[in-house]
Parts: structure tokens; sequence; C-alpha cells
């Protein structure tokens, strides 16, 4: 009877714990659910697998399938970057002579004259459903990234791209007959009205395509720059009131051999679209299993999730990286927002901030891995354009990773490989892959710390600095953009990369280069801090200004170089710089600052105040689709830009703040719920990564933390802030307490449990 009874709460226990976990997974009340098609590209339903991208809305009357690949580029050299004739030095030398304009018509405005380098779109499907009458309800459903449009009289549209095949999948039920099918071309022939400054895609001067249309099938072909190609290409099937088809697009590189579109569906159709819907399926319950969160802000936690899908939809490991619209590029025949670039002044790295505590490294790593196939070309760019060995990446690049230009103190900034370098080594510290260590992230930061070392100049006193420094985007693009003394946002970069270097080599046991990186560490100031404001720019420049990007914070936050945990004085120039921050308002951000900004207020531990950005952020700053618009939408005063481009970065960085609210590891100490609102009285997280490859879930309950769950994956030292207080708890294990941080020595695949007593 005894062990009835025993089997039955087990039982019960079991149940229970799946409720909850499955409670916590996205469901219905997290999808988009609209009674009516978007009429613009940047409100459609968005559907990704990172490579191929589509958006689902209604243009002119027709169901439209803005189609899209990541790697669709017109990769022509950028006119005006001539780095034969203009080197770094050369521009420091009119910064100083005072004609900073020859470099302005040199570098920048040139620049916003010529179409390309630049992401391109694909093209467009376009269904005509005038007879299926009105639309009922438009719905994407986040757990099987699956859309459909369901329509009064009964008809219905489903669509996914099937997330590990770059192929398209659609299926329309209860039509009354074949639907008319249309491939769309992107307008290269066209001219439209210039939006927000940006180009017509005509003045790419394309050929124009050539479309073959069958029975059942059509086939796009498209001649881009250079040898350039692409293919799409769509086929169908009508069975009586069904309707069920499928599309692909392949590109080409110089007539480089590839697999076609039409031969991709070809080979894919043989498997149908209920295999490819189960295996699509598949891919994306392995992907909500990986971490989930339940947070009692259904805003918020809504919010969550749709970020958490589009990164699930936007980045792979076999993909290019996140661009800043990834492969969801302007369907309104302009070349997209700032080229649909890399910009690595902010956008990539905040795009890529809630991979880790998310648990998705075999997605991030898709981005650490195109750095590294690309060093080849950085070292060149550092070579010929500030003449030293090392490694720098331009701040705004190809899918190439050559130059683009623009802004020069930020697309060619001195510090960019430096952030850059923080993927490779939070990789490193989320997985605890010694390999990579040792292959990726100690020879990433090395020629990093090298660069550093021979860019650098000996000022007055003997210490190191930059001979001109920049903080972005501080003073936009005018000479005063250039600072005589290294800002606090490149010495912070500086610091970290030797800091890190140094860790890394005694990691690996060359302690002669961890003492050689220590040395170069000490040869730099501190940082510039006004007593009562906090962080300023530079020396002699304090924050006194709104402005968009918190490049004067870095130290602070995502760096973690100063930190409240490292006592008073840390302490105190958080809160200043904060409450500067606050009182100087935020007129000239944009959304993706309110991000960030949640981001900092946890990291302060100020639950309420992270709560309130973040909330912001999706009220006013996302379209009703989710993407990060950048502008007020609400036009409620929290910004005086009130302007629509679409990039993702704001979106992910969204991700990141609600993760840091629940759980922190920076410091190397694992703190649970750190900045929650003080009106949050229950919360959970599933499978969480942190700092030293342990996966960590947690539930709190009536204010109190009741249970946490921490998988080490390599082993190793865990140190745990006892989010118990005082209450007593047991655990499964042995441990010590000290500084009441839970301490044990974990074994490589061991479940630590520690629960509240009642």
């Amino acid at each position: 009877m005894k062990k009835r009874t025993l089997l039955i709460t087990a039982i019960l226990i079991t149940l229970f714990s799946c409720k909850k976990t499955e409670e916590k997974k996205p469901s219905a009340h997290h999808n988009l659910v609209f009674n009516e098609l978007a009429q613009r590209w940047d409100e459609a339903v968005p559907l990704g697998n990172g490579m191929l991208g589509c958006l689902i809305w209604e243009k002119d009357g027709k169901l439209r399938l803005s189609l899209d690949r990541a790697d669709l580029w017109d990769l022509r050299p950028k006119e005006n970057i001539n780095f034969d004739e203009w080197k770094f030095n050369d521009v420091y030398n009119y910064w100083k002579s005072g004609d900073y304009q020859t470099v302005l018509d040199q570098f920048d405005r040139p620049s916003n004259n010529y179409p390309a380098p630049t992401k391109i779109p694909a093209a467009a499907l376009e269904f005509d459903i005038e007879k299926l009458g009105n639309v009922k309800q438009v719905t994407l459903d986040l757990p099987t990234a699956t859309s459909t449009v369901e329509w009064e009289n009964g008809a219905k549209f489903t669509t996914f791209i099937q997330a590990d095949k770059s192929i398209g999948w659609y299926r329309f039920e209860n039509i009354p007959k074949e639907l008319s099918t249309e491939l769309i071309p992107p307008d290269y022939q066209g001219e439209r009205e210039e939006e927000q400054g940006n180009q017509s895609l005509s003045k790419l001067g394309y050929p124009e395509g050539t479309i073959q249309k069958e029975n059942n099938n059509i086939t796009y072909r498209q001649e881009g720059w250079n040898g350039f190609t692409y293919e799409v290409h769509a086929e169908w099937q009508a069975k009586g009131n069904e309707m069920e088809g499928c599309w692909s697009i392949s590109s080409a590189k110089n007539n480089t051999p590839t697999v076609s579109a039409s031969k991709v569906v070809f080979t894919e159709k043989q498997n149908g679209y209920n295999k490819a819907l189960e295996a699509h399926k598949n891919w994306w319950k392995n992907y909500w299993a990986q971490s989930s969160i339940a947070i009692p802000d259904t805003l918020l936690e809504k919010q969550y999730y749709l970020e958490m899908y589009k990164f699930g939809a936007a980045a792979r490991g076999n993909t290019p990286p996140i661009s800043l619209q990834a492969m969801w590029t302007a369907d309104n025949g302009q070349i997209p927002p700032w080229k649909g670039d890399f910009h690595h002044d902010l956008n990539t790295q905040l795009s890529y901030w809630p991979s880790y505590a998310g648990n998705h490294l075999e997605l991030e790593k898709g981005f650490v891995d195109w750095l590294w196939k690309n060093q080849p070309v950085f070292k060149k760019y550092t070579r010929d354009y500030f003449e030293v060995d090392g490694l720098n990446v331009p701040g705004v690049t190809t899918l190439d990773g050559e130059a683009m230009g623009g802004w020069i103190q930020y697309s060619m900034g001195q510090t960019v490989a430096a952030w850059l370098g923080q993927n490779f080594y939070n990789h490193w510290r989320y997985s605890m892959d010694r390999d990579f260590l040792g292959t990726r992230t100690y020879p990433w930061l090395k020629e990093v710390a090298l660069f550093f070392e021979q860019v650098s100049v000996t000022n007055e006193s003997g210490m190191k600095k930059l001979k001109m420094s920049s903080s972005p985007e501080i003073y936009n693009n005018s000479a005063k953009a250039w600072f005589t003394e290294t800002t606090n946002f490149d010495l912070a970069l500086i610091r970290w990369t030797y800091e890190k270097a140094s860790e890394c080599a005694r990691e690996l046991g060359l302690n002669d280069e961890a003492q050689k990186w220590k040395a170069e560490l000490k040869k730099w100031p501190d940082y510039t801090i006004n007593p009562k404001t906090g962080f300023m720019f530079a020396p002699g420049f304090p924050y006194n200004e709104s402005h968009r990007h918190f490049s004067h914070l870095m130290a602070f936050h995502p760096l973690g170089l100063v930190d409240v945990s490292n006592g008073e004085k840390d302490k105190v120039l958080i809160e200043n710089t904060l409450k500067n921050l606050e009182n100087q308002g935020s007129s000239l951000w944009t959304g993706y600052s309110f991000s960030w900004l949640g981001n900092l207020y946890a990291r302060a531990f100020e639950g309420e105040k992270a709560a309130n950005a973040l909330r912001i952020f999706a009220e006013c700053f996302c379209s009703k689709n989710s993407f990060h618009l950048n502008g007020d939408q609400c036009k409620a005063g929290h910004s005086n830009l009130t302007y629509r481009p679409f990039t993702l970065e704001g979106n992910f960085a969204f991700a990141s703040g609600i993760q840091e609210m629940l759980l922190q590891s920076h410091t190397g100490i694992i703190k649970v719920f750190p900045a929650l609102p003080a009106d949050w009285k229950e919360a959970s997280f599933d499978k969480l990564r942190v700092n030293g490859a342990f996966i960590v879930s947690a539930q709190m309950k009536d204010g109190k933390t009741q249970e946490i769950t921490v998988v080490s994956e390599k082993g190793g030292s865990l140190f745990l802030q006892n989010p118990f207080v005082d209450d007593e708890f047991s655990a499964n294990r042995e441990y010590l307490i000290s500084n009441n941080n839970i301490q044990m020595e974990t074994q490589e695949g061991e479940t630590v449990r520690l629960t509240r007593k009642n």
C-alpha cells in the first residue's frame, strides 16, 4: 500500500511538473491574431528559417507573400572607399587640420548617392482572393511557426517555411476553384517615390528578369551585379476545393554551381506537405523546449515569446547572421533602410544577446562562425586602412565582411572587433567548450589586443590612448564626433579585451601571454567620471543631452566591468549614471534605447523600472506584428522620433532584458529572480543558461523562491546567491554557504535541486 501511494504521488508530481512546463511554453494567448490582413509590408506576418523569409499581407486586393533569402546581396564595391588612397592617418590629419569637410566628401556624402552594395528582395507570390470575400481571422501560431488566414465563407490558407529545409509550403482549403497565382518580381525597372531617404531598386541598373509560367508552376530568374543570379520557383496543384503549393529561392555568385530553386522544389515536393509540416513542427517543438519563462505581466510575456519566435525564425548555425532586417527585406520597391546591412556598432551584438541565457548557442554559433570565416577579410582591412597588424572589423559590412562606409567614426571605428569579441567570449563562458576557447575565443581576443597595442599612442604622462576616439553615435557625423582623448566607450572595450585575453590565456595555461595582457591593461587610464552624474562621454564631455546609443555605459552593460556587486563605489556610480540618463530624457531615443534601458535597470536590480522601459518599447516602438520600428508609434512623447524604419536589434534586446530580470550570472555568481517588480509575486523559468554551462530552472510563488534546479553540463564550481534568504531549504547534495552564497563542486551531467521547506 505504501509503495502504491508513493507511486501515485510520483505520478501526480510528474503530471503537475509537465503541466507547469507546458504552460510556460508559447500558447494561443501569445499568438498574433488579427481580423484582417495587413496592408503594409512592415505589419505583415513574418515567417522564416534563417535563410528564407516570408511576409504575409494584402496588396491591391491580393494575398501577397513577400519572399526573401538572406544571401541575396548586390556586392559591388563601394566606389568611395579606396584604401590605396585613404588611410586612418589621412582622416586624422584632415581632422587635426580643421578640414574635416574633405573627409565627409570622400567617405559619407557620396555614399548616400550609391545604391549598392545592398541587401535586395527576391519576389512576391500573389493569389487572387477576391471571390473568397471577407477575412475572418489572420493568425501566427508561435508553437508551430505557421500562419493561417481564414475567411468568413469557410476558406482557409495555411503556410509555413520549413524550419530545416530551403522551402516554403502553403495550402488552401474550402476554396471554390483554383486561385489565380502570380509571381511578382521586385521593381527593378520602375521608379518609386523615395521614403525616408531610401533609393529606388531601379537605381541598381539590373536587366529585366525572365518569368516562365506553365500550368502549375512559375520560375523567375534575375541577373544582378557581376554574374550574381537568383531564381525563384513556385509550384502548386489543385484538387477539388483544395490547392497545395511550395516555393524556393536559390542564388549563385559568378556562375558558381548551386542547386536551383526548381530542383529544390522538385526534390522536396516528393515528400509532400504533410511530412514537411511534421518535420517543421518537430524542429520548433525542440526549439521551444530549449527554454521558457512565465511572468505575471501578460504584455511583456507575449512580447518575449514573439521576440524569441523571431530569433528562431532569423538565426541558424549554417546561414548568414542576423542583419538589420534579416530575411524580411522591405517590399516597397526601394532599397531597404541602411541597405539592410550588418551594423556592428550595436545592431548585430544586440541581436544575439538573448541566445545565451535563452539556451540557443547552436543558433548563435552561426554569427561567430561567420565572423571567423571572414577573418582574412577583416585582417586585410586592418592592414589596408589602419596600417597595423592584429584584427579589427568594419563597423558596417556587406554579406562578405567588406567595409561599406558611412559615418566613419562608427563604420570604421577602432573598437568594433572588441565588442564582437564578446560574442566569442560569451560562447566560451556559456558553453565551457575548451576547444572553442583555444581555437576561436582566445585567438580572436589575442589579435584584437595586438591591434590595440599597435594602433595606440603614448601620451605625455606615459599612459596609452587612441590618437582620436569616438562614442557611437554622439554628435552624429560631425568633426566634433572625434575626441582627442579616449572615450569611455572605446576605453571600456579596450580594457575588457585585455582583461579577457589575460583570463583566457591563463585558462589555457599560457601564463606568459596572460601576464603580457595584464601588463598592457595597466597602461590604460581609468574611466572618466563626474562625481554627480556618473559616466561621461570623454574627458571634458559630460553626458548632458538625450542620446539613443548608451555607448558611454559600455563598462556597466554589456561588458560588466563595473557592477553593483563590486562594492559601494560602483553602486553609487551606476545609480548616478542612470539618474542622469533619466534627467536628460528620451527625446532623441529610438526603440532599441528602451530595450537596452531595460537591461541596464535589470543589472542595477531596478525591477519596476526595467519592466516599465520594456513595456514602453512593446507598446510604442513596435508594429502590430511586433517588428521594432525605431520611432515612437504612439506619439506619446517617449521620443521626438516618430519615423518607422524596421530593424531587429531592439526586438532581441527586449528578450534579453526579460532574461536579465529573471536570471543573472555575469559576475560568476548565479542570481535567481534578481530584478522583478515588487508586485510580481509569481514567476518561473525553465532551462535558462548561465555562465559556467549550467542550465537553471526556478519557480517563485507568493513572492518567494520555491525551487531551483541546476543541471551542470560540464561540471565545475557552482556559486548561487542564496534565493531562500533566511528560510530553510533542502538540497539533494552537500553544499557550503559563505557570504550568503551556496557553493558546491558539481560533476559533469549532475542535477542539483534546492527546495524551500514549508
